[in-house]
């Protein structure tokens, strides 16, 4: 019987095709994967942090005292890592405000309000996490204007 496709060495390569498929596909596969779940993992916490940062200005700017302000938008930071499953310890917050430093609600001035978060990559064990290389830290800075009518309030 005549065989349709002869080989010269008689198929010496039968049955290597899924061996070298699935190596390739591990080596390849596991980095994709990982890369996906770093960058899921960094646009939550940009999500979290311009978020914190833009309401916890807002919190700043629109509250009846200074003191107030300035606990809302610790708390407005605290809900918003806590809604992206960012530990509060792993952020640090900046409140600036102009033209008076101790006043954020001067008529006209403005709030500046930079939330800092350090990333800890993911599937790293608990040791490694912040502190460390293996943190990238993400930033937002949200501004928000007081009214010139503050005083009326």
């Amino acid at each position: 019987m005549r065989r349709s496709n002869p080989l010269p060495d008689g198929g010496a390569e039968s049955g290597s095709a899924a061996v070298e498929f699935l190596t390739l596909g591990v080596l390849l596969l596991v980095p994709v994967v990982y890369l996906v779940l770093v960058l899921a993992t960094l646009q939550g916490a940009a999500f979290a942090a311009e978020g914190a940062a833009r309401q916890a200005a807002r919190e700043l700017v629109l509250a009846p005292t200074d003191a107030d302000g300035r606990r809302a938008a610790a708390a407005a930071v605290e809900v918003g890592l806590v809604d992206w499953r960012i530990p509060e310890s792993a952020a640090a917050v900046d409140v600036r405000c102009a033209p008076d430093p101790a006043d954020c609600l001067v008529p006209r001035g403005s709030a500046t309000v930079t939330v800092r978060v350090a990333v800890a990559l993911p599937l790293l064990p608990p040791a490694l996490r912040l502190g460390t290389p293996g943190a990238i830290p993400v930033e937002a800075t949200a501004v928000q204007r007081v009214s010139m009518f503050e005083v009326a309030r």
